[in-house]
């Protein structure tokens, strides 16, 4: 069935249900950023597979909201199917909100699936159900009765993540929380979000592709901990450790919905995380805290054993980044090699390294002017292949017991324009104006972002997302509250993790990105100022040195890529055979 088919049999239900405007998110039923299969109805109803967007299908009119990571590749899949694209946070494009108030009719009803939206989106539904006078009907999934073969809920196994990994145990952890309950004056938490379960109770899972979570809701109060989850994704012997070491009460996946009714007194929970489902059933007279996951601030912060494993991970991945490096160099040109190709080699050099569990994420591999879309993903049809000239972005990661990876590095392949090089160059003089700024005690991600877009903005360039997002241990990949952008109020603390990552999409053209996962450790601490911070690489793999124009770096920027270059092959090196180790040496060569 096409999407325009789709559409047309929605509005049909849609008509049926009295049902005038029907929203359809990217979220699942813990409002995760990446979603199993059976989630994906956004994707399904207007072709579009980008990660984030949100969909508005209307008796007369279909729109689909995105950022601006995906606006190219929203454009490209959405042309000749009937829907338009509003592009988010940009001037002049109305939000969701907006166009619903300024659209729909007194009278009218607004529908979609109450546990797919959080109660923060709900609140928003609501002040416009006052205003306008409008009808929500928010208990129809209306996608499932299009969608025939609609993949089933995920059945994946758990298993339990030791806690030489993750360095503190389940009771550890819930007695932490409840301490902050405390604090918080709440006698019940409900936690939904799946990567704070999963940090929570250290088990991991394999329900979503590259997040090793499963699908779970947890509830915790003074005398239990409870995790609501398919007890056949357990092992007996799991299920022994967590119910008789740890104290956990397993309860079947779908009964959180009717242990919320029960719930008295205060009840804290994330609006941004939990469902407005959950939220109406709610007793009236239970208190309500809203606040961010006390688990997601916990988490933000790397213990040591943490902070170990993450070093560890990320020299493996480093490894697999130059064995990549030296093949890609060596072959390109020789061999076919596209975007799809590519990354499939990248993912077996990966795979070779110990605790290895999966990417993090797709790899992200465009070359050319493909690489101008930030989240491209290549396909079979899609693909270029690669040639001894231009450039070629490669954004990739992985998942291991250890840690989890998130780098990008640009490759100059040949013969590339000035143009090219002089951008290529202002994203690493970005890179290394955030990666060596020191900063003061209380400072947040919104104060430092300016230090990343400042060479690129003085040429009248800027890119339209975030310079850097959290990343969770064997977890998430983007993870909170600390990221690096213009709005972000988190005060960034040691043990905090970040990617750096700048870059120039010129649509037609090219893009360039280079990011690095770095730690945020104590620096000095002076009479005049008070404690300052500063960041520690963690990522290591050489930075392409043929898209360098040296003559714009200064001399405390030459000083810094050729330390960090020589910091790369210091700690690389010695897992290299003799060829790798003399292709690291040309590759990390001072300048």
């Amino acid at each position: 069935m096409r999407v325009s088919e789709r559409i047309e049999k929605l509005r049909k239900i849609m008509k049926r249900e009295n049902i005038d405007y029907y929203i359809v998110p990217s979220a699942d039923f813990h409002q995760s950023e990446y979603v199993s299969e059976c989630f994906k109805s956004r994707a399904y109803i207007t072709g579009f597979t980008g990660s984030a967007g949100t969909a508005l299908i209307g008796m007369d009119k279909a729109i689909l909201w995105t950022d601006g990571r995906y606006f190219i590749q929203a454009e490209q899949q959405l042309a000749g199917l009937g829907i338009e694209l509003y592009k988010m946070r940009i001037p002049g494009w109305p939000s969701l909100e907006e166009y619903l108030s300024t659209n729909m009719k007194e009278g009218e009803c607004l529908g979609f699936d109450g546990r797919v939206f959080s109660i923060n989106e709900y609140k928003e539904f609501k002040k416009m159900q006052q205003s306008k006078n409008i009808k929500i009907a928010m208990d129809k999934d209306l996608i499932a009765e299009i969608w025939a073969d609609k993949p089933s809920m995920p059945k994946e196994k758990v298993f339990l993540h030791d806690v030489k990994y993750c360095g503190k145990t389940v009771n550890e952890k819930v007695e932490e929380v409840r301490e902050q309950m405390k604090t918080l004056g709440c006698k019940s938490y409900i936690l939904s979000s799946l990567d704070d379960i999963a940090w929570l109770f250290n088990i991991r899972g394999n329900d979503v592709e590259c997040t090793p979570v499963t699908l779970a809701y947890a509830l915790i109060n003074d005398k239990a901990a409870v995790l609501y989850i398919d007890k056949d994704k357990i092992s007996c012997e799991d299920k022994s450790i967590l119910e008789n070491r740890d104290g956990i009460t397993l309860k079947n996946y779908e009964d959180i919905f009717e242990d919320v009714k029960l719930i008295k007194g205060n009840v804290l929970l994330d609006p941004s995380k939990v469902s407005a489902f959950i939220l109406t059933n709610l007793n009236e007279d239970v208190r309500v805290i809203e606040s961010i996951n006390i688990t997601t601030n916990l988490k933000a912060i790397k213990n040591n054993v943490e902070i170990e494993c993450f070093k560890n991970s990320h020299i493996k991945d480093g490894v697999a980044m130059v064995r990549f490096t030296k093949w890609l160099k060596e072959h390109v040109g020789k061999e076919k090699i596209t975007e799809v190709t590519l990354s499939e080699k990248l993912l077996e050099f990966r795979s070779m390294g110990d605790l290895f569990i999966e990417e993090s994420f797709k790899t992200i591999a465009g070359y050319k002017e493909h690489a101008a879309m930030m989240h491209y993903s290549a396909t079979e049809e899609s693909a270029y292949e690669l040639k001894e000239e231009g450039m070629v972005l490669v954004d990739c990661g992985g998942q291991y017991l250890d840690g989890t990876t998130d780098i990008t590095r640009t490759f100059v392949l040949g013969k590339i324009t000035e143009e090219e090089k002089k951008d290529f160059t202002l994203v690493l003089k970005g890179h290394i104006n955030l990666m060596t700024c020191k900063f003061l005690q209380g400072s947040i991600g919104s104060s430092l972002d300016i230090m990343a877009r400042k060479p690129l903005w003085e040429e009248g360039i800027d890119y339209k997302c975030g310079t850097g997002h959290g990343i969770g241990f064997c977890l998430s990949v983007h993870e909170g509250p600390q990221q690096i952008r213009p709005i972000n109020y988190v005060e960034l603390k040691p043990g905090m993790i970040l990617t750096n990552e700048p870059g120039v999409y010129k649509e037609g053209k090219h893009g360039i990105r280079i990011e690095n996962v770095m730690l945020i450790v104590e620096d000095s601490k002076t009479e005049y100022g008070g404690q300052f911070y500063k960041f520690e690489p963690l990522s290591y793999c050489p930075i392409d040195l043929d898209g360098i124009e040296v003559s714009m770096l200064t001399d405390k920027e030459r000083e810094w890529i050729n330390s960090y270059h020589k910091e790369t092959y210091e700690k690389l090196s010695p897992y290299l055979n003799d060829a790798e180790k003399e292709f690291l040496r040309k590759e990390t060569r001072t300048i």
